[in-house]
């Protein structure tokens, strides 16, 4: 039974299955060499090998552990990307094309040079492909990223002090929408709640669903509800503090908590305020 193993590879970081060697052992994190659709790759392992009695047909193989050998022509590779790069943005520059370029990356062996770029609508790169071509004298291949992938190939800190979590360990870009950060109580100001990339942060959607399982045990904002001093109107819900704060119809303001408004009934009529 053959044992198939995730591995990450290329700026992007995208995870495929591969099949591994029968004598070979690896563990999460070890560098490999794995055979895909672009010739070798080198790439990281980031999940035990398992078992699988059918594993798909098109399934590539993984073929070695990284060696120092490898590591070496790895390193050679990244200082020939610096000086692509260099290359490409000034031919870029020469055809006057409205795009940004953001990295490019080598093929474990060279055979071909993607140039990831963004761009605010459709490019007409043909010549500037024949221009890269004809100096680095392998294929081309150009990948239009979004702004969100940038980041996670360039790097970077987020207003936490931390590494951006797309970099680290975020592997899927899942929806964000500004109800997460209404929901959270949270400064709508655009800066207070974007991250690098200039979308709303990711981690806006970290904790939503724990807010909303836990607004439901509280009473609405501008509801009005009647407890054992009397009758009142909730004027503000602190979830994380677990406190409800409630003007009286006397005009006296009460903090409670979650417990002192067990029980606790809506009320109908208007309340004079």
């Amino acid at each position: 039974m053959p044992k198939i193993v995730h591995v990450s590879y290329r700026k992007l970081k995208e995870i495929s299955y591969f099949i591994m060697p029968e004598q070979l052992e690896l563990n999460v994190g070890e560098e490999c060499l794995v055979e895909t659709e672009n010739g070798l790759e080198a790439g990281q392992v980031v999940a035990l090998p398992k078992n699988s009695d059918s594993p798909p047909a098109d399934i590539k193989k993984l073929v070695r552990r990284l060696n120092n050998e490898d590591r070496n022509q790895v390193s050679v590779n990244q200082k020939k990307e610096e000086e692509a790069f260099k290359s490409c943005v000034e031919k870029v520059e020469d055809r006057e094309l409205n795009m940004k370029l953001v990295t490019v990356e080598y093929t474990f062996s060279r055979s071909k040079l993607f140039i990831y770029y963004t761009a605010p609508e459709r490019v007409d790169f043909r010549e500037l492909v024949k221009d890269l071509a004809y100096i680095f004298k392998t294929r081309i291949e150009m990948c239009q990223v979004g702004v969100r992938d940038e980041a996670k190939m360039v790097g970077g800190f987020g207003c936490c002090g931390r590494r951006l979590c797309c970099v680290t360990f975020l592997k899927d870009f899942k929806p964000v929408t500004i109800d997460m950060a209404k929901e959270q109580e949270l400064s709508l100001a655009s800066s207070k709640i974007s991250g690098v990339c200039g979308r709303l942060m990711c981690c806006l959607s970290y904790e939503y669903n724990f807010y909303q399982e836990e607004r439901k045990k509280y009473p609405e904002v501008d509801s009005r509800i009647k407890i054992k001093e009397g009758n009142g109107r909730v004027r503000s819900v602190n979830i994380l503090c677990q406190k409800i704060i409630i003007e009286m119809e006397d005009g006296t303001v009460r903090e409670c908590s979650l417990a002192d408004i067990s029980g606790a009934k809506p009320v109908a009529k208007e309340i004079k305020k």
